[in-house]
């Protein structure tokens, strides 16, 4: 039993494996291009957020740093996005594969999840580095809270993925109605403003949007003065878990039907 468990395991690693070099040489193809453009794309974002909001406010409503203030709210929700997309689609860009039975649809949407993490966490740092380095800021990191925000974008990119995935495949024409009803959450996740700043009611509703608490906690991270009281990661896991639960239940149950329905 044991042998066959590790069999198992190490044939599921090398699975993944293999999907995420299939998937770095599709997304950003095989020259150093792809890679640099995933760079420059939200640094130009934040670059232009910076000169816009910089003409109508005198400084951000944390510290001074403009691009620190709008990269510690955009990337989350870049991570979180890209997630949901990644992982939504791995049973459609992966259909070939998982014809094969040594790869699984869970093997699919590990290798998108693993590479969307750690592409996002690669270009945040580096953009972090740009401000160290270009300028000049003199930057306390509460790592703990660093990651711990991390890992909620993920975990509820991961939880949405899923469910998305099903219905994706299942309802192609989701992938443009996800798109769009998904625009909005980049206005009340609290990218460009502080949620705490928002009077009652309107705080309480943009509280429900579990984005907001990501953003909250990554700002934290950043600024040793900003407590994120309504930072609430065990209500950004809870959702993510029981989006992942019946997101995996569907997948388990109707994976076999979505596979044979494209074929």
């Amino acid at each position: 039993m044991t042998t066959l468990v590790s069999k198992r395991s190490f044939s599921t690693t090398r699975s993944v494996i293999a999907l995420i070099f299939r998937e770095m040489s599709t997304t950003y193809g095989r020259s150093p291009g792809g890679y640099i453009w995933a760079i420059l794309e939200p640094v130009l974002a934040i670059s232009l957020m910076t000169v816009v909001f910089s003409y109508a406010l005198r400084s951000p409503a944390l510290g001074v740093s403009f691009p620190l203030f709008y990269a510690t709210g955009y990337f989350p929700f870049i991570m979180y996005n890209d997630m949901t997309m990644k992982v939504g689609q791995a049973i459609k860009f992966n259909k070939n594969l998982l014809a094969y039975p040594n790869v699984t649809y869970v093997d699919a949407i590990a290798g998108r999840a693993v590479l969307s993490s750690l592409t996002n966490a690669l270009v945040f740092g580096i953009f972090i580095l740009g401000l160290i380095v270009i300028g000049g800021l003199h930057l306390n990191v509460n790592f703990v809270r660093l990651t711990n925000a991390f890992g909620m974008s993920i975990a509820l990119g991961i939880g949405i993925g899923v469910i998305n995935c099903y219905v994706m495949s299942r309802f192609p024409i989701w992938t443009s109605i996800w798109s769009i009803i998904n625009r909005p959450m980049f206005i009340i996740s609290g990218i460009f403003f502080l949620i705490d700043e928002v009077g009652e009611p309107y705080r309480t509703i943009l509280l429900y949007n579990p984005m907001a608490h990501v953003i909250m906690q990554m700002r934290s991270a950043f600024y040793p003065t900003y407590d994120a009281n309504y930072a609430s990661p065990v209500y950004v896991y809870s959702i993510a878990f029981v989006l992942l639960f019946f997101g995996f239940l569907l997948l388990n149950r109707y994976h076999r039907y979505i596979l044979d329905e494209g074929a």
